[in-house]
């Protein structure tokens, strides 16, 4: 079976370390425990692994967050992998930070990234693993957190659950989406 992961994030040194990348940072440290590296590809920064005999494509794409679904579109018909085996990695302002969540499909629940996903493959019922950054911003200052750097006490909490998140990754490509869900929600 082939699986394709993908990180939501913005491209670009100005975006490195932002709240909103915190799926690239996910794929990152992903890509490192396998010992792969990203180039540049159509419409994303792709990577391939693979996982206890599963092939995984990984991918961050170039498109800015809020055109994210166009290099999802490309890469699930491209290589030809459903819909159920594409997990997406991205950030939450529901969750506090560090806070990990995979579920099996839901609304974009305000998130640009994820609207533009379920616009260009029509359907919301995608795995997502959601990575908590928490909300701790004034009233109309939403944007400025997001695109803003974790604090020292934010990183504190977040940097120990990347790698978290990536078992979380790896036992939903081994084990599926339920026991993933059964392992690590509850924790």
């Amino acid at each position: 079976m082939k699986f394709l992961v993908v990180g939501l994030g913005n491209i670009g040194s100005e975006y490195e370390g932002t709240r909103h990348n915190a799926g690239f940072m996910v794929l990152d440290k992903f890509a490192a425990g396998k010992g792969v590296r990203f180039s540049m590809e159509r419409y994303a920064y792709w990577a391939e692994t693979k996982c206890r005999g599963h092939l995984v494509e990984l991918i961050k794409p170039t498109t800015y967050m809020n055109e994210s679904g166009k290099a999802v579109r490309y890469w699930l018909e491209a290589e030809k992998v459903p819909v159920e085996n594409c997990l997406v990695v991205v950030d939450d302002i529901a969750l506090d930070p560090g806070q990990l969540r995979m579920k099996a499909g839901g609304s974009a629940g305000g998130h640009n990234g994820l609207a533009n996903i379920e616009q260009m493959i029509g359907t919301r019922n995608y795995p997502r693993l959601r990575f908590g950054i928490g909300s701790r911003f004034s009233r109309g200052r939403q944007i400025d957190y997001v695109l803003g750097r974790f604090t020292p006490e934010d990183l504190a909490l977040v940097e120990p659950k990347l790698l978290t998140a990536c078992e979380m990754i790896e036992s939903f490509i081994c084990s599926g989406i339920t026991h993933a869900m059964n392992e690590f929600n509850n924790k």
